[in-house]
C-alpha cells in the first residue's frame, strides 16, 4: 500500500513549495470530467489513463515530493503504485482524495488553468487593463476607425473562427512583431482572446512593453463578440510574416531590454542551462517560447516547445512541480523576456537564455516524446480480421468523445482505472435513450447481457435500422415508455414514487448526477463550443447566478 498524507499535512507541503522553500507537484489522477468539475487549485491533471506517457513531461525528477489524489475510489494508489514502479521514490496519496479535501473545509475548484486564470483577473484588477465592449468594436469597424484588430491565441484556434478582420498574432509575438502589424502610433491596438484572460494578458503585455499606442482588450473575447449577436469569421488566413523587418525588431529588442530591466529579470547562458540539467535537487523545464514552426526548424536540445502567450494563460499544461525552475528562450530576446516578466509576477523560479538560442547545436523537428519502458512489447498482436472472426470482448481506451464518434462494432468503452470492471461485466445494464432513431443500434451494442434499453424519446426520429440479433444474443428487452399518454392520476403516483425511491439515493449520495463541466452563462458560447467537441462526460451545466 502506498504511503498517505492527510490533509493538512498537504496543506503544509504546499506552503512551502509556494514560498520557494520546496518542490511539489500534486497530481490529479481523476478523468477530465472530474478534473474540471472541482480540483485542488494547485493540482496538475495527469490521468491515470495516461499516466505513464505524461508523467515524465509534468514531473521529470523523479526525487520530486509526489502527492496524488482521486475521487475517493482507489484508484490514487494503482497510479502510486505505477509511479513506483517508474521510479519515482515519494509518492503519496491524499488521504480521503477530492472528497476528502472538500469534507476538510477546503474548496475544490472548476474550470482548467486556473492559476493562469485567476492571475489574468488580478492583472485586470492591479493594472486597471483597458478594455472595449463588442458594441463599441462594432461601431468602430461600422465607422471605419483607424485601429487594428490582434487575435492572441493560437493560429489553430483563429482559423476555426475570428472577429471580423482580425489578424492572427499570438500573445507572445505580439512585441516582436507590433511595429510590423500596426501602421502607426494613432492606430488603436484591440486584443482579443476566446474569453477574457488571455486578452488582458495580451493587452498589458504591450502596454508594460511601452508601445506608444492606445491598447484595449476586448472585453469576453470571441465569446462576447457572439453573445453580442454579431458574427464570427470563419476560415480566416491572416497570419503575420514569418520574418520581422530590422527597424521592428530593433525597436522590440530596445523595449524588450527596458522591461527586462525594469523587472530585474534573470539571464543565464546555456552552460548554466547544463549544469542545471545534472542538479538533483531541482527539478529545471526548458521552453521554447516561439513559434511551432520556428521550435521546428531548429530548437535548443531537449527544450520543450510551450508558446509564450499560451504558457503563461496556462502553465499548468507544461509544468507540474511547484518551486521548479524554469528557463524560456527565443531567437531574439523579446517573446523570451515578455512571458517571463510573467511567470516572475506569479512566482515561479523563471530565468531568459541569454543572447537567444543562436545557430550552432540546434536539433530539427518534433521533440520525440519521453516515455517510459512499456509492458507493451510483451503484449500479443492480432489482426482486424482475427478479431472479425473470434470471439472477443473488445474494450476501447480512448476518450469517451473519440468512442461516440466511432468505434468497433460491439466494444465496449472503458478507462483504465475501470477496465477490470469492463472485462467481468461487459456494457451497461440499462440504457435510457431519448433519441431513438440510428441510437436504437448503438445502445444495443452498449447493453450489457441481460440489459435493458429503456425508449423515452425520439428526438432523433421514429425510424431506425436495427440487427435483432444483437437482443438475442445478449438476452436484452427494448421497452417504450412516455408520460404523455397516461392519465393524470399516473403521473401522480409516478412523480411521488420518484421522489420517494430515488430523491433519497441523491441525498445520501448512492446516486449522483454527473456534471462534466459548468459554465457561467456569459460563457455560454464556450459552453457550446466544448458540446460540439463530444468530449463531455456528463452534462454540461449553465450557472446563471454567475458573473
Amino acid at each position: 500500500m502506498a504511503a498517505s498524507i492527510t490533509v493538512e499535512e498537504l496543506r503544509g507541503a504546499l506552503d512551502a513549495a509556494l514560498t520557494g522553500k520546496a518542490e511539489l507537484a500534486i497530481l490529479d489522477v481523476r478523468e477530465a470530467g472530474q478534473y474540471a468539475a472541482g480540483h485542488l487549485f494547485f493540482a496538475t491533471h495527469v490521468p491515470y489513463s495516461r499516466l505513464e506517457i505524461e508523467i515524465v513531461a509534468f514531473v521529470p525528477r523523479k526525487a520530486v515530493p509526489v502527492v496524488v489524489y482521486d475521487a475517493g475510489d482507489g484508484v490514487s494508489e494503482k497510479a502510486a503504485g505505477a509511479l513506483a514502479k517508474l521510479g519515482y521514490g515519494d509518492v503519496r496519496c491524499l488521504e480521503g482524495g477530492a472528497p476528502g479535501w472538500a469534507a476538510a473545509g477546503h474548496t475544490l475548484y472548476e474550470g482548467v488553468n486556473l492559476p493562469s486564470k485567476t492571475f489574468g483577473e488580478l492583472v485586470d484588477l492591479a493594472q486597471d487593463t483597458p478594455h472595449i465592449s463588442a458594441d463599441d468594436l462594432a461601431a468602430m469597424q461600422d465607422e471605419g476607425g483607424d485601429f487594428v484588430i490582434l487575435d492572441g491565441r493560437t493560429p489553430e484556434e483563429y482559423g476555426r473562427f475570428n472577429i471580423p478582420g482580425g489578424l492572427s498574432c499570438p500573445n507572445a509575438e505580439l512585441p516582436l512583431r507590433f511595429n510590423d502589424m500596426v501602421p502607426n502610433d494613432r492606430t488603436t491596438v484591440v486584443i482579443n482572446c476566446a474569453g477574457r484572460t488571455r486578452s488582458i494578458i495580451g493587452a498589458q503585455t504591450l502596454i508594460n512593453f511601452g508601445v506608444p499606442n492606445k491598447v484595449v482588450a476586448l472585453e469576453n473575447g470571441t465569446q462576447g463578440w457572439a453573445l453580442a449577436d454579431r458574427e464570427l469569421e470563419t476560415g480566416a488566413r491572416r497570419f503575420p510574416p514569418r520574418g520581422v523587418m530590422p527597424p521592428a525588431l530593433e525597436a522590440a529588442k530596445a523595449r524588450a531590454d527596458a522591461l527586462a530591466r525594469a523587472h530585474a529579470l534573470s539571464f543565464v547562458e546555456t552552460d548554466t542551462i547544463n549544469e542545471w540539467r545534472t542538479d538533483e535537487t531541482r527539478t529545471l523545464y526548458v521552453f521554447d517560447v516561439r513559434s511551432w514552426g520556428e521550435f521546428e526548424a531548429g530548437h535548443l536540445q531537449g527544450s520543450t516547445h510551450a508558446p509564450g502567450g499560451q504558457l503563461v494563460q496556462g502553465t499548468d499544461r507544461w509544468v507540474g512541480v511547484r518551486g521548479a525552475r524554469i528557463v524560456v528562450c527565443d531567437d531574439a530576446e523579446v517573446a523570451a523576456v515578455c512571458t517571463a516578466h510573467w511567470l516572475k509576477q506569479m512566482g515561479w523560479d523563471v530565468h531568459v537564455l541569454k543572447d537567444g538560442i543562436g545557430t550552432e547545436g540546434l536539433e530539427p523537428g518534433p521533440v520525440e516524446g519521453v516515455f517510459p519502458e512499456s509492458a507493451a512489447d510483451a503484449l500479443e498482436d492480432i489482426t482486424a480480421g482475427e478479431v472479425a472472426g473470434g470471439d472477443f470482448q473488445i474494450i476501447d481506451m480512448r476518450a469517451s468523445g473519440a468512442f461516440r464518434d466511432g468505434h468497433i462494432e460491439g466494444a465496449d468503452w472503458a478507462t483504465r482505472a475501470h477496465i477490470a470492471a469492463a472485462l467481468t461485466e461487459s456494457g451497461a445494464n440499462v440504457v435510457l435513450d431519448v433519441i431513438g432513431g440510428d441510437y436504437l443500434d448503438r445502445n444495443a451494442d452498449a447493453l450489457a447481457v441481460g440489459g435493458t434499453i429503456m425508449q423515452v424519446g425520439l428526438m432523433g426520429g421514429g425510424k431506425a435500422t436495427f440487427g435483432l440479433g444483437k437482443l438475442l444474443s445478449k438476452r436484452a428487452r427494448l421497452v417504450g415508455t412516455t408520460l404523455r399518454a397516461r392519465s393524470l392520476e399516473e403521473k401522480v403516483a409516478l412523480s411521488r414514487a420518484f421522489e420517494d425511491r430515488v430523491v433519497p439515493g441523491f441525498e445520501d449520495g448512492s446516486l449522483q448526477v454527473v456534471v462534466d463541466r459548468r459554465y457561467p452563462l456569459a460563457d455560454i458560447a464556450e459552453a457550446h463550443a466544448y458540446m460540439e467537441t463530444n468530449a463531455s462526460v456528463g452534462k454540461i451545466a449553465l450557472d446563471v447566478t454567475a458573473g
